[in-house]
C-alpha cells in the first residue's frame, strides 16, 4: 500500500470516529434545541390564551351580561374558557401539530372535563400551588407527545357563576343544567390550561438540521483530506520521488548527474542533503578506481 493510500485510510478512522461522535451529541444537542424550541411557542401561544381569558372576563363578559337576550340565551362568549379556546382554534391554521384545551375536574360542559392523564396534572399543580407550570413527555396510542400545563385559579369573578347553582344565570343553566361547574372555591385550581404537541415536531425539527450538519461535516471531511492529501503530497511524496529517481539514476552508473536541490530545513530536506553528500562521495569514490 502506497504512503497517500495509508495517510488517507488513517483520516477515514479517524474522521469517522471523531465523526460518529460529534454527530451523535451534536443530535441529541438539536433535539433538545428543538424540544426548547417548541415549548417557547407553546408558551407564547399559552400567553396568548391567557389574555383572551382575561380580556373575556374582565371586559367582554360585564358588556354581554348587560344585553337583554343574554337573560333569555345564554351567550357563550360570556366565558372565559370559551373566547380562548376559539381563539386557538383559529390560530390552529397555522400550526396545526398544536392542540389546547381547558380542561376542569368538573366543568360545567362536560366537553371541558379532563380527561385521566390531565387529571394527573391537575391534581400535581394542585398540590404544588408555588409552581406556574408543568412540561413533560407522555406516551400515547399515536406516538409520544410533548405538553405544557397552567393552572387555572378561580378568582372572585368566577363564584358568580360557580359557587352555587342558585347563584348561576339561568340562561347558563337551561343549557348545561345545574348538575355540574358549581362547589369552586375561591383560590381553588379547578383545572389547567394544557397545550400538546407531538414529539415528531421537534424530532423533525431535529432531523432536519441533523442532516444539514451531516452534509456540513462530510463536505468539509472531504475537502480537509484532499487539502492534507495535496501537502503530503507536494511536502513528502514529491520531494522522496526526486531523491528516489536520483537514487536510480546513480545506481544505472550514469554519470553527470545534477544534485537535489534542497528546500527548507525540514526532515526531508535533511535527507535530500543527506543524499547529495552521499553522492560526492561515491562519485569521488568511483573516480579515484578509475585513475588507479
Amino acid at each position: 500500500m502506497k504512503l497517500l493510500a495509508k495517510f488517507n485510510l488513517i483520516l477515514l478512522v479517524v474522521f469517522g470516529a471523531a465523526g460518529f461522535g460529534i454527530s451523535h451529541l451534536a443530535y441529541n444537542f438539536l433535539v433538545s434545541n428543538a424540544r426548547r424550541e417548541v415549548l417557547d411557542e407553546a408558551k407564547l401561544m399559552m400567553a396568548s390564551a391567557k389574555s383572551v381569558r382575561d380580556y373575556t372576563a374582565n371586559d367582554l363578559s360585564p358588556l354581554l351580561q348587560q344585553l337583554p337576550k343574554h337573560r333569555v340565551r345564554f351567550l357563550p362568549e360570556t366565558i372565559p374558557f370559551y373566547g380562548s379556546t376559539t381563539t386557538f382554534n383559529d390560530l390552529r391554521k397555522n400550526y396545526p401539530s398544536y392542540t389546547y384545551k381547558e380542561a376542569a375536574l368538573n366543568p360545567t360542559n362536560l366537553e371541558d372535563r379532563a380527561s385521566d392523564w390531565e387529571s394527573d396534572i391537575i391534581h400535581n399543580l394542585r398540590d404544588h400551588p408555588s409552581e406556574q407550570e408543568a412540561s413533560g413527555v407522555r406516551e400515547t396510542p399515536t406516538g409520544s407527545s410533548l405538553f405544557l400545563a397552567r393552572p387555572i385559579k378561580i378568582t372572585q369573578d368566577c363564584l358568580e357563576c360557580h359557587s352555587t347553582p342558585s347563584a348561576a344565570p339561568r340562561a347558563m343553566l337551561a343549557v348545561y343544567g345545574s348538575a355540574n361547574g358549581f362547589g369552586w372555591k375561591k383560590d381553588e385550581i379547578v383545572g389547567a390550561q394544557i397545550i400538546s404537541i407531538p414529539m415528531s415536531v421537534p424530532v423533525a425539527i431535529a432531523d432536519d438540521a441533523y442532516h444539514r450538519l451531516l452534509v456540513y461535516l462530510v463536505l468539509t471531511m472531504i475537502l480537509a483530506i484532499i487539502a492534507l492529501d495535496a501537502a503530503v503530497f507536494w511536502f513528502v511524496i514529491h520531494p522522496l520521488r526526486v531523491v528516489s529517481e536520483t537514487a536510480d539514476r546513480v545506481s544505472r552508473g550514469e554519470k553527470n548527474v545534477p544534485p537535489i536541490v534542497v528546500k527548507g530545513r525540514d526532515e526531508i530536506a535533511t535527507v535530500a542533503a543527506s543524499f547529495n553528500r552521499m553522492y560526492v562521495s561515491v562519485a569521488k569514490a568511483l573516480k579515484m578506481l578509475e585513475e588507479d
